[in-house]
């Protein structure tokens, strides 16, 4: 199959940008419009309008076509009168920012945040006449808003029921989308549907518009606060359904605060989704933790895919992984590729019985009895390896709070730099115990789980320790303000490949790339060269897709799944993955569409090597690329990882690879063969550039 060339990006639009709406409305062509911007190039307009029962909307155009339609804005309470009628425009204010930062690690070094901003201020007319304020920003390839609620006379604590958001989509269009409320937390595979069939969704949520513009709904900055998810009210329109807590308010605050942003995401196609979701990291704070030349982005192995098949166990016994010995293997063979990092699971009290939705038994100071903390942590720093911690909760939230000094106090007097978490419960199970005792459960992402995660970061990085967070809340750029969150799961990873039913389908990572990835880096785990699970159950994937997915599936600390048994088998296709980094300079996608493919290239952070992967579904697909991210003038040598002869994710030819070496320029072309289930992975090598490995 032959890919169309990618459309230009919104970046690129040839239309004259007008000039910013000035407060006298000149502009307005409905009478019910009170506030109008633009965007920096004029591409995307955002009106706010009052209609005649004093119900406020905003609406989003872009080229000057509707993208959503007049949407619903305000809230629900549960002690309060719904804010919602009888509004009036009090004033707009207006700002701009064209700026750039550093990010101390991700996919960008520099990353430029340039939009426009209009604040409407609203209040009731009568009654209670509460105010409140919606702060559009709004950049050249999307949209954030969100409400703030001033402390005033009658509104001095907010009890919200819900908010009245709405996104109201122009027309029709394809939807990719994972259930909420379902429970198995976020871990479903991607549905495929009509815009109107979306039942209640997580965010991200993709959509491919009817005219051919790709639009990704999440959200930014989730702090004290509940997750959003998107709930169809009627056609293609979309409420905001705010994650319940415990109680009947789901979120409570003091008066004051500003929500969250709801963001908008606009691009040409899926590829421009990919670069607009920069805007994410925008609408964060900067960095609050001052110096973080200690965080490690990094590769890892580890005592996990033992366990994950089902040949050792986290449990104390004749079968335990976590042993010092097994451990001691993990490093040898660590240190010898190159890979700085072993996670280490089920290393610590806790793990007999029953822990699933139960870790009141763990103890995330106190190692088992065939653990040798201290000669581990000798042996690794001995060895010019680190270990990486795991802190299983079992959904017991409020157990490990009252732990998190002395388990980060553990890690960082053992050489531990980043702690893989765990909150593994079903949905609305979490474990939360008030100060005077009173039990609740709670959702995975409610107000009260969203702060809880940043108790564990911000006492983390007290002891110079990242978070690896899995069963987390969901990824709104928090990692820009506290950049010790490196990674978070949330997603079906690799472990269901190792489940003898319902692994992931090929399809898989191309929806991830241009949905849940959207939002922020995943810990996928990677890297399983055997291809095989649990009693030698197949994966869908081809070799070559598994090493691709180093460079497509994007996460600081990126693990080598697979066993050092298995590993040994594959000493060419290792090189690649000894060879590939974690931290990158830059990133950019060369083609893609949701769930079907997508080709990805990433600079090295402090070299000038480039890597390419390419992943695919269940088809065979080609691709032609044009090789215009190399340095001009310079000779590169193409190292190539690509499906072999007959290789098919179906079949033994699988395994199947080819790797071979060729000279490239800048311009050049490479055909980019994938196989059903197949991939592509390449390192571009710079002349005279030194190999750097994380």
């Amino acid at each position: 199959m032959k890919l169309a060339p990618l459309a230009l990006a919104l970046a690129a639009f040839p239309f004259a940008a007008p000039a910013l709406a000035q407060d006298d409305l000149s502009q307005k062509r409905d009478g019910n419009v009170v506030a109008r911007a633009a965007s920096p190039d004029g591409g995307i307009t955002v009106t706010v309008s009052i209609d005649g029962e004093g119900r406020a909307s905003y609406a989003v155009q872009r080229a000057g076509k509707p993208l959503l339609a007049d949407s619903r804005l305000g809230f629900l309470f549960t002690d309060a009168p719904k804010l919602d009628r009888n509004m009036a425009l009090v004033e707009v204010k207006r700002d701009k920012a064209d700026t750039s930062w550093t990010q101390p690690f991700g996919e960008w070094t520099t990353i430029r945040d340039n939009h426009n901003e209009m604040t409407v201020r609203l209040r009731e007319k009568a009654d209670l006449a509460r105010e409140m304020d919606v702060t559009f920003r709004i950049f050249d390839d999307g949209v954030g808003f969100r409400y703030t609620l001033p402390s005033q006379p009658n509104l001095k604590h907010a009890n919200i029921a819900d908010e009245l958001t709405e996104f109201a989509f122009a027309e029709p269009g394809t939807a990719w989308w994972k259930p909420a409320y379902l429970w198995n937390r976020e871990e479903y595979l991607y549905n495929k549907t009509p815009l109107d069939a979306v039942g209640t969704a997580q965010t991200v949520m993709t959509v491919k518009l009817a005219g051919g513009t790709h639009v990704a709904l999440h959200e930014a900055a989730l702090v004290d606060y509940s997750a959003m998810n998107l709930q169809r009210a009627e056609g293609n329109t979309f409420k905001a359904s705010l994650t319940p807590g415990a109680g009947a308010p789901k979120v409570s605050r003091d008066a004051g605060f500003s929500t969250p942003w709801r963001t908008i995401a606009i691009a040409d196609d899926a590829a421009g989704l990919y670069a607009a979701s920069r805007m994410t990291l925008n609408l964060n704070a900067p960095n609050k933790l001052g110096d973080v030349s200690w965080i490690r982005p990094g590769k890892f192995v580890g005592v996990w895919w033992n366990m994950i098949k089902g040949e050792w166990t986290w449990s104390r016994g004749a079968k335990h992984g976590a042993t010092t010995a097994h451990v001691k293997q993990y490093i040898d063979f660590a240190a010898a590729n190159h890979i700085p990092g072993v996670l280490v699971e089920g290393w610590n009290i806790g793990w007999d019985g029953n822990w699933f939705g139960n870790g009141n038994e763990m103890q995330f100071d106190r190692p088992t009895e065939d653990v040798d903390a201290a000669e581990l942590a000798r042996y690794a720093k001995a060895k010019g390896v680190y270990l990486i911690g795991h802190n299983e909760t079992g959904g017991s939230a409020s157990h490990y709070d009252s732990q998190l000094d002395r388990a980060f106090k553990y890690a960082q007097d053992h050489g531990i730099p980043v702690v893989k978490t765990g909150y593994v419960t079903d949905a609305g199970q979490i474990e939360r115990v008030d100060p005077d005792g009173a039990q609740h459960r709670e959702w995975h992402e409610s107000q009260w789980m969203v702060n809880h995660h940043l108790r564990v970061v911000e006492t983390a990085a007290k002891y110079h320790v990242s978070i690896d967070s899995h069963e987390p809340v969901k990824d709104t750029g928090l990692r820009r303000t506290w950049p010790n969150w490196v990674a978070r799961e949330g997603g079906r990873g690799m472990e269901y490949n190792a489940w003898e039913g319902g692994k992931n389908p090929p399809e898989h990572e191309a929806n991830m790339v241009f949905t849940q990835l959207l939002g922020g880096p995943m810990d996928f785990t990677p890297g399983v060269l055997s291809l095989s699970g649990s009693n030698g159950s197949a994966i869908q994937s081809t070799i070559a897709k598994q090493l691709a997915l180093y460079v497509v599936l994007y996460s600081p600390v990126v693990m080598a799944a697979d066993t050092p048994e298995n590993y040994a088998k594959y000493p060419r296709e290792m090189k690649f993955i000894r060879d590939v980094p974690t931290d990158w300079s830059d990133t950019r996608v060369l083609n893609g569409e949701v769930g079907d493919y997508a080709t990805i290239v990433r600079k090295a952070r402090g070299g000038d090597d480039w890597f390419l992967g390419a992943v695919g579904d269940e088809q065979a697909r080609s691709s032609v690329v044009t090789l215009d991210f190399l340095d001009a003038g310079k000779t590169y040598v193409a190292e190539i990882y690509r499906d072999g002869p007959g290789a098919d994710y179906r079949t033994e030819a699988r395994h199947a690879i080819t790797i071979e070496s060729r000279p490239v320029k800048k311009g050049d072309t490479l055909t980019i063969a994938l196989a059903p289930g197949g991939g592509e992975a390449i390192r571009f090598v710079a002349p005279a550039a030194k190999a750097r490995r994380r």
